[in-house]
C-alpha cells in the first residue's frame, strides 16, 4: 500500500486491497485511514523511509549470512533450542554468542539466571520483603529471552502459554512481570538442554493447575468472579 501510493495511487478502496493476511479483514477501517491529503511532496519522503528500510533490510540479511557462517560449528545447539516455544535462530544465536554454548561455567541453572539478570531480587527487612525487582545482567541476553516470552505467551496449548496467562492475571501490570518470568523459564530450561543436549519437552498447558490443584482451583474461581458469577465448589461424589 505504501509503494503504491509512493507510485501515484490515491483510490482508497484500490489501496485498500492490496491488504494482506489479516488487514483484509479490515477493509472499512484502511479505506478510512487511507482518505485524505497525499501530495507528491509526502511520497518523495515515504520514498526515502521505504528505501532506507529496504537497505537496512540488506545489511541484517548480510550479517545474517555471516552469523550463521560463524555459528556452524553450533548448528546442533541451535536445533535444540530451536525446539523451545518463542525461541527462533536469532533467539538461539545470542544464547550462544553470549554464553558460548558452555554451561560448565554455571553449577546449576540459577547462577546463570543470576549473571543474566532474570531472577529476584532479595530486598528483605525485619520478615518483610520490600521487593522482587530483577537485578542487572547480560541485558544483550536478557532483552533477547524476552522477546522470546512474549513470542512463547502465543505459542498455544504449551507450558509457556500457560503460565504467562497464569501469572499475567495475578500480577498485571500489561504481563510484563508475567514475560519475565517467562523468559527465566525459558533461560533454566536451556541451561538443561545445553548441559545434557536434549530437546526441549513440553509439560503442557494444564501441569500448573495439575501439580498446585488448590492454587489452580483458587485461579478458576477468581476468574468466574471477575465475570461477575457466583462460585460455589462441591467435591465431585465418587461412583
Amino acid at each position: 500500500m505504501l509503494w503504491a501510493l509512493v507510485a501515484g495511487e490515491r483510490e482508497p478502496a484500490r489501496l485498500a486491497g492490496l491488504a494482506r493476511g489479516s488487514l483484509r479483514r479490515k477493509a472499512d477501517e484502511l479505506m478510512s485511514a487511507l482518505t485524505g491529503r497525499f501530495l507528491a511532496s509526502h511520497g518523495s519522503l515515504l520514498r526515502q523511509l521505504l528505501d532506507h528500510i529496504e537497505s537496512l533490510d540488506r545489511q541484517i540479511a548480510t550479517v545474517s549470512v555471516e552469523v550463521a557462517q560463524v555459528c556452524g560449528p553450533f548448528e546442533e545447539a541451535v536445533a535444540v533450542l530451536e525446539t523451545i516455544p518463542g525461541v527462533g535462530r536469532a533467539t538461539a544465536e545470542v544464547v550462544l554468542a553470549e554464553t558460548g554454548g558452555d554451561m560448565r561455567h554455571f553449577a546449576t541453572a540459577h547462577p546463570l539466571a543470576s549473571w543474566v539478570g532474570l531472577c529476584p531480587g532479595n530486598n528483605e527487612s525485619g520478615g518483610k520483603r520490600r521487593t522482587g525487582r530483577t537485578r542487572k545482567g547480560n541485558r544483550w541476553l536478557r532483552a533477547a529471552l524476552c522477546e522470546a516470552a512474549w513470542a512463547a505467551s502465543r505459542a498455544k496449548g504449551t507450558y509457556l502459554q500457560s503460565q504467562f496467562r497464569r501469572l499475567a492475571f495475578a500480577r498485571g501490570k500489561g504481563g510484563k512481570k508475567a514475560a519475565v518470568a517467562v523468559a527465566h523459564s525459558i533461560l533454566i530450561a536451556v541451561w538443561h538442554m545445553l548441559t545434557h543436549r536434549v530437546p526441549y519437552r513440553d509439560l503442557g498447558p494444564l501441569s500448573l493447575t495439575s501439580s498446585e490443584p488448590e492454587q489452580g482451583k483458587r485461579v478458576l474461581v477468581r476468574k468466574l468472579e471477575r465475570l461477575g458469577y457466583q462460585v460455589s465448589l462441591a467435591a465431585k461424589v465418587a461412583a
